[in-house]
């Protein structure tokens, strides 16, 4: 698929999904997720989505219950996604570390 699609692609998952976790801040005790990237298969079957989750203490939990209903994600994404695409991507979540990465990096070299 032509590289200029897959781009936008990722750009439309991301946007609907960031909106989807901006809505669920309530059902999820106050934590902040944030969708820092969107990687979609050449044949649109994974949607590999990266995310920032603050506080960093409830990354864990915060996890757990977003791959719990990553089905209803999922379903609510197709929903938002129908006329733009025919095929939803299975979607698969990981944690973005690069800000605690830098932040380690920067306390490193401040000393």
């Amino acid at each position: 698929m032509d590289k200029t699609r897959l781009n936008k692609i990722d750009r439309l998952i991301q946007k609907e999904m960031s909106d989807m976790f901006q809505k669920s801040v309530n059902s999820m005790n106050g934590t902040l997720v944030t969708v820092t990237s969107v990687t979609v298969s050449a044949d649109l079957s994974i949607a590999r989505i990266r995310l920032s989750i603050f506080p960093t203490e409830r990354i864990e939990e915060t996890m757990a219950t977003i791959k719990n209903s990553t089905k209803a994600l999922r379903f609510e994404l197709g929903q938002r996604i129908r006329y733009q695409l025919r095929k939803v991507p299975e979607l698969s979540f990981f944690i973005d570390d690069s800000l605690d990465y830098i932040e380690n990096i920067d306390r490193l070299l401040g000393k």
